[in-house]
């Protein structure tokens, strides 16, 4: 709710800012000559057409920016949740390390063979055949 009512705000000032910038007086007369803006100095006085333009437009470029930075840390809400989920469900799938009992040493001594007739017999396979190794084929 509050997402669209920041974007609605957003268009809206975006327009009222075109608006206010094209009805300043330039150099050249601008488009607020055209519009019959060249009266608004008899009315306001020599500068006081100029002091509202000049004051509205601070005003509408400061919600402007607002509004745009409102959006993007709204639009980037949704960024910040999946890293979120993302790292919860690292952490749910990641291997548990599993600690050994301090008071157990490793072994260093050669496993032995199990006395003879326990279990099942083990068949030793042979040892393999050693290959020549390939010639290199004669040149043209």
């Amino acid at each position: 709710m509050l997402y669209v009512l920041l974007q609605v705000l957003h268009v809206f000032v975006c327009s009222i800012l075109m608006f206010v910038v094209l009805l300043q007086q330039g150099k050249g007369g601008g488009m607020g000559a055209a519009l019959g803006g060249g009266g608004a100095a008899q009315v306001f006085g020599g500068r006081g057409a100029g002091n509202i333009l000049t004051r509205a437009t601070a005003v509408a470029a400061t919600t402007f920016m607002l509004t745009s930075v409102g959006l993007a840390y709204k639009s980037s809400e949704g960024d910040r949740a999946l890293r979120a989920r993302a790292a919860l469900e690292e952490q749910r799938h990641a291997p548990k390390k599993t600690s050994a009992p301090k008071d157990t040493k490793p072994s260093t001594e050669p496993p032995t063979a199990p006395p003879a007739g326990a279990g099942t017999p083990v068949e030793s396979s042979p040892a393999p055949t050693p290959t020549a190794p390939a010639s290199p084929a004669p040149s043209p």
